[in-house]
């Protein structure tokens, strides 16, 4: 066993190798050698808003591993003071299946899911500079991103938040910055101001269908990370420069790349994928709004995961539960 504050420590001393391990995933799932199935979904008559989704995957190469993120997401949770999210994560064995392992996995969840964004914003953007971030729904994920921008040397004088409940992005502020941050930090009452004012922005929310609409608002071609996947018109899809992770699960349950294939007939508004981006084999157009829209493969979990556990293991911070399987026939 691996414990949330293991976890978190470790990508904190090393958000480098976070997202080398990240990247590692999306270079091997485009050598083939992953086997990454659709998530499943479970749902909820009387709760629509909740679901607890699992994500099976093997990730091949010179270590290979299997497992499942097993992660719920109940935002009524948020209004009793705990995490919106919750997540265990199981890795196996490649050559017997055995389970070796269970971590935390709502800290990996969201640090590869930042780690993911931060790599894919520094492929689209040309550097590590952006004038204005903006960050629309101030959660966990948002604050990993934040964490991962900063640890990694970004410039970013000045930063926006905007959240439908008021309350949280003055408790995001005051969790996500250290006091003597010398960025300008300002919330903002609408969410236009921040989408006009950023060329880096970061959808967060929990949006279960789009909510913004007007493609002026996106005229200054800003890099987009779309890490909540609902959140954007087909129209404003339609008219950028879209890179995903998985041209098949992006196109699927619903997101808005998903709307715009429906809505089109069409799927070529997708102009190529983070791998391809990062071997150089997609080049970033600068005259439309660059989209990344990461349907989060379970690859990414087992990447960060199978990391985790060997520098854990190697510090001596597992639980060992030696006496878990009954091998008595």
């Amino acid at each position: 066993m691996v414990s949330g504050n293991v976890i978190r420590r470790l990508i904190e001393e090393s958000p480098e190798e976070c997202v080398a391990a990240v990247e590692g995933a999306y270079l091997a799932g485009h050598r083939g050698e992953v086997v990454c199935p659709n998530s499943y979904f479970l749902r909820f008559p009387d709760r629509p808003d909740a679901r607890i989704i699992a994500l099976p995957a093997h990730l091949g190469g010179g270590e290979p591993v299997s497992g499942i993120k097993w992660i719920a997401s109940y935002p009524a949770n948020v209004r009793q003071g705990i995490p919106r999210a919750s997540a265990v994560i199981v890795l196996n064995r490649a050559d017997n299946g055995y389970p070796f392992a269970c971590l935390e996995g709502s800290i990996i969840s969201a640090a590869r899911t930042a780690a993911s964004a931060v790599s894919a914003a520094a492929a689209l953007s040309g550097g590590r500079r952006a004038r204005a971030l903006g960050i629309v729904g101030t959660g966990l994920i948002a604050r990993y991103v934040v964490s991962f921008l900063s640890r990694l040397g970004w410039e970013i004088p000045e930063v926006l938040l905007f959240d439908t409940n008021p309350a949280e992005p003055e408790r995001f502020r005051a969790a996500a910055f250290d006091p003597g941050d010398r960025r300008e930090i300002r919330v903002a009452k609408d969410l236009e101001t921040v989408v006009r004012r950023s060329d880096l922005l970061v959808f967060t929310t929990s949006a279960a269908t789009p909510h913004v609409h007007d493609a002026g608002w996106f005229s200054h071609n800003p890099v987009v990370l779309h890490l909540s996947l609902r959140d954007l018109a087909p129209s404003i899809v339609l008219s950028s420069f879209n890179v995903v992770d998985s041209v098949e699960h992006v196109l699927s349950a619903g997101t808005s790349l998903h709307l715009a294939e429906q809505e089109s007939g069409r799927r070529d508004f997708v102009t190529g994928t983070i791998a391809e981006v990062l071997l150089g084999r997609c080049a970033a157009e600068r005259t439309r709004p660059l989209v990344f829209s990461p349907f989060g493969m379970g690859i990414l979990d087992l990447a960060v995961a199978r990391w985790a556990y060997a520098r854990a293991e190697a510090a001596g911070d597992v639980a060992w539960i030696d006496d878990f399987f009954d091998m008595t026939r």
